[in-house]
């Protein structure tokens, strides 16, 4: 096959964006359906939590996408969050709550409203549901709010304007000469009602929930509302994003008692371990949860996935679809003969699927489909353009050169340290910075030395680099190494090897690189080369 042959067909594979959002009209092509999938397609679990880039949203993407079928499973799913652009929680940011009481009030109240307004969508007739919009209605949450962000500022003005404490108990006006109530303005309290107010017609925003809940045992409905992107909705400080969250798991478990309700909380797990690392009751009664995990058999399943939506490939090596994504021995048979065998030459030197795992695994181990669909994406890009300047040397059976990951890694490292690790982690940028140029192993004692901090402010800072995966912790307590994957060397031109002394303070057990291995050469005495 010639040069432009192969090209034709490069140009029509696509491995699809970076994110969920990016891709949501295709995601249905592309997407993997786990087990973990199945689990939150028949209800099994509530609370989805996976790191960055692990593909949380894409389920969420995808259940959105199949809204109908789910009705037709008597499942109505509402969307508590926009699916891209601005948050709807943006207000919220502009002037924050004070507390995470005030908070709860704010979930409880934005959920009725999207679960009443849902409702009203399918023309579901209730006495029971005209009654819980006159109550809504009496607070300002009136009909004909589409937008969730100007939910949010009504809810808001609500809470001010009738649960605050400057305010008498939701609305309820005193005869001042008798002191006993003389009128309502509010049908709604967040405590149970008093006999004076339960004859006023006033009632909880529990009893609210009970007779939604009611309506659709009527109906034969049950409801998802399903919310994500909470990385990015509360990002003005991190107490705002605790207080949020933690006030959102409170409000989950007072969905536990409504039979046909679903609350579903996709959520990335190192911001729920931030919001309870001081300790969290919630944490125990949280059952119905899964951890989304990737291994390099779905991983690869992923690529292939996207490779085969190539009509155009498929033709040219004559291949069925279904039998590929059948089976794991067919789709690792389809990648090599699509991509080369290594990127590296070496009898030690990994694989090509196994070379890109390592390239986009961080420090806890971690290789996320955003950073590995990137690398695809950016391999098919340098490969174009060797094509196009007439570099390429495409060997006859694969379609992709070694060169064309060698060049796609830095681009995968920079987006990664500056369009994610930067902008979730500003205050990290300076103590990264200062990594700049220096060994891509080190201690203690070194990164003191750079930081040119005292032992108790340097440990604390590799704690939080450990945390965010940027550093892999290596060795025993009195030999601990820190390692700098190979995700984050290129875009800070990062050194190969150990930091000056390290090997004499840490002893050469500890701080074996992989990479060395790799190479089938020696462990050098000090130093290293860069790594690309």
């Amino acid at each position: 096959m010639t040069q432009s042959a192969k090209r034709s067909v490069i140009e029509d594979i696509t491995f699809g964006g970076r994110t969920a959002e990016e891709e949501s009209e295709q995601l249905a092509h592309y997407f993997v359906e786990t087990e973990q999938w199945r689990k939150v397609w028949q209800d099994e679990v509530d609370v989805v939590f996976a790191p960055k880039g692990g593909g949380k949203s894409a389920i969420y993407s995808m259940l959105v996408s199949r809204e109908d079928d789910l009705f037709d499973r008597s499942v109505v799913l509402v969307p508590g969050e926009n699916p891209t652009g601005a948050t709807a929680f943006e207000p919220i940011q502009i002037e924050p709550p004070t507390s995470e009481t005030e908070f709860i009030r704010i979930w409880r109240l934005y959920f009725l409203v999207l679960l009443v307004e849902e409702l009203e969508r399918y023309d579901v007739q209730s006495d029971k549901l005209r009654a819980v919009r006159e109550v809504l209605a009496s607070i300002g949450l009136t009909k004909g709010v589409e937008q969730k962000r100007a939910i949010i500022v009504r809810v808001r003005n609500a809470l001010r304007k009738f649960f605050s404490p400057d305010s008498v108990e939701a609305g309820m006006s005193i005869d001042p000469n008798t002191g006993m109530p003389s009128g309502f303005t509010a049908k709604a309290t967040f405590d149970e009602p008093s006999v004076e107010q339960e004859e006023a017609g006033i009632v909880s925003v529990d009893r609210l929930y009970e007779d939604v809940n009611d309506v659709l045992m009527q109906e034969k409905l049950n409801v998802w509302l399903i919310i994500d992107r909470l990385d990015v909705a509360f990002t003005a400080s991190p107490e705002l994003e605790a207080n949020a969250l933690r006030a959102l798991f409170r409000v989950y478990r007072l969905f536990e008692p409504l039979g046909q309700l679903r609350l579903k909380i996709f959520l990335r797990s190192d911001i729920w371990s931030e919001i309870t690392a001081g300790g969290f009751r919630e944490t125990s009664h949280i059952t119905r949860d899964m951890n989304l995990r990737w291994n390099r058999a779905s991983l690869l399943k992923l690529i292939v996935q996207r490779v085969i939506q190539s009509g155009r490939l498929t033709e040219s090596l004559g291949v069925d679809s279904g039998h590929v994504i059948a089976s794991s021995e067919a789709q690792q048979e389809l990648f090599n003969r699509v991509f080369p065998r290594q990127v590296d030459a070496g009898s030690k030197r990994p694989a090509t699927f196994d070379w890109a795992l390592s390239r986009v695994e961080d420090g806890k181990k971690v290789a996320a489909p955003r950073e590995l669909i990137h690398l695809f994406t950016t391999v098919r890009d340098r490969q174009l353009d060797r094509i196009d300047t007439g570099e390429a040397a495409i060997v006859e059976d694969v379609y992709f050169e070694s060169q064309a990951f060698r060049d796609a890694h830095p681009e995968v490292s920079e987006t990664r340290l500056q369009k994610t690790i930067y902008p979730e982690y500003p205050w990290l940028k300076d103590w990264l910075e200062a990594l700049r140029g220096q060994r891509t192993q080190q201690d203690t004692v070194s990164l003191e030395v750079i930081w040119g901090t005292r032992r108790v402010d340097t440990e604390e800072r590799i704690r939080r680099l450990v945390d965010i995966g940027f550093f892999e912790q290596r060795g025993s307590v009195t030999e601990r190494t820190y390692w700098v994957p190979f995700l984050y060397r290129p875009a800070l031109e990062m050194v190969q090897g150990a930091a000056d002394g390290l090997r004499e303070r840490a002893g050469v057990s500890s701080v074996v690189d992989e990479d060395d291995l790799e190479r089938d050469a020696e462990i050098p005495t000090s130093g290293g080369e860069f790594m690309p």
